[in-house]
């Protein structure tokens, strides 16, 4: 995955380098046009188009250069051919200038419109950086990994969340979807998240924890008004690993199952019971009992939103990630993810309607170091 990026990266640069050239190449294939051929052909779309395309690729100057070289080579074929006195020749040449000054304009328009995207995006880094930060690479003998890939081109973040937190009780991880889209959903991230921090140290049961979140959303729930009112709930698995045990506990409130990978077998965590998502206790029964799973040394854990379970193909098929992940031995969460997004991508052609986060845990061989650390942590 990252080497296909790298390698789009440096065709992107060639290119680009190459396209800067665009503009001198223009001038003087129009002035071998106009100087090959009769005084009455003229090659002034060239001269125009010149000082257009430096505004698009290159800086002030150089727009403001390919404008006057656009206006001097004209002027000097009008000379050649003795057309300077001519109407027709001050139309041509005035058109020549006026489209140079244009292209002043055009690109200083497209220059503070960057400007303006590269602050919304460092604005957009920073809120995700603040709401959903990236958890450690490892905890204890818990390797970790993360990706956030948003459905809106150069968005950095949307309505998914994850987090994993080193508590008392082990390692605690939330991975939701929220329902809805903007900034309502993003006030309802940090809002789900915020509740999971706090309550991941405090609650000694996992139930515990989804029932503070549920809070939390309600509350949040209750100052809205209107149809946004019916919005604000999240669909989230909630997971807790401790240190010493070769197993995990989960409370999945209405999300996609999660998938435990070991030795290239792929095998689906689905609850005994559905339950409603976090925010919707009130339609159904909630669980009260975490669900217990082995989780043994070497075993990967992965978390999901539904975004990579629905994402489609150019026929409308569904990628199902535990067909496309079996027969697999990943080294590792990151070479997971990375290995999981490359195919997805490959599935959908690159073509992404829905966020997607994911989070993806490995229980490293024990070792002891390892088992140190997790009778440290376990007696905490």
């Amino acid at each position: 995955m990252r080497g296909s990026r790298v390698g789009r990266a440096a065709l992107g640069r060639w290119c680009l380098r190459h396209l800067q050239l665009l503009p001198v190449v223009l001038l003087v294939v129009g002035a071998l046009f106009d100087y090959a051929t009769s005084p009455h052909i003229s090659a002034e779309a060239f001269y125009t188009a010149a000082p257009m395309t430096a505004a698009a690729l290159l800086s002030l100057r150089a727009t403001v250069l390919a404008g006057i070289g656009a206006c001097a080579t004209d002027i000097a074929l009008l000379t050649h051919f003795g057309l300077i006195t001519d109407s027709g020749g001050w139309s041509e040449l005035a058109a020549v200038v006026t489209v140079s000054a244009l292209a002043v304009v055009v690109n200083r328009l497209m220059y503070y419109s960057h400007v303006r995207l590269q602050s919304a995006r460092r604005i957009a880094l920073a809120a995700q950086r603040a709401v959903l930060p990236q958890p450690p690479s490892s905890i204890g003998p818990l390797r970790i990994a993360v990706r956030y890939q948003a459905a809106v081109k150069d968005a950095q973040i949307g309505g998914d969340l994850y987090s994993a937190q080193d508590t008392p009780y082990g390692v605690r991880c939330l991975v939701g979807d929220v329902r809805g889209k903007g900034l309502e959903a993003i006030k309802v991230v940090a809002v789900a998240m915020g509740a999971f921090r706090e309550a991941a140290e405090e609650e000694p049961t996992l139930v515990g924890v989804a029932t503070r979140v549920e809070r939390a959303l309600l509350r949040e729930r209750g100052r809205r008004t209107g149809p946004e009112r019916i919005e604000g709930f999240v669909t989230g698995i909630l997971v807790e690993i401790p240190y010493r045990d070769g197993e995990l506990r989960l409370v999945n409130r209405g999300h996609p199952a999660p998938l435990l990978l070991h030795a290239g077998e792929v095998h689906s965590a689905e609850p005994p019971e559905p339950a409603p998502p976090l925010g919707l206790a009130e339609l159904g029964t909630v669980q009260e009992r975490a669900d217990t799973v082995p989780f043994p040394a070497g075993s990967t854990l992965l978390l999901f939103t539904d975004g990579l379970n629905e994402a489609r193909d150019r026929a409308g098929v569904f990628y199902d990630p535990a067909t496309g992940l079996a027969g697999t031995d990943f080294p590792g969460p990151e070479a997971l993810l990375d290995g999981l997004l490359t195919r997805v991508n490959r599935h959908t052609g690159g073509r992404i309607t829905d966020d997607m986060a994911l989070l993806a845990v490995t229980r490293a061989a024990a070792g002891p170091d390892a088992g140190a650390d997790a009778r440290r942590r376990g007696s905490r």
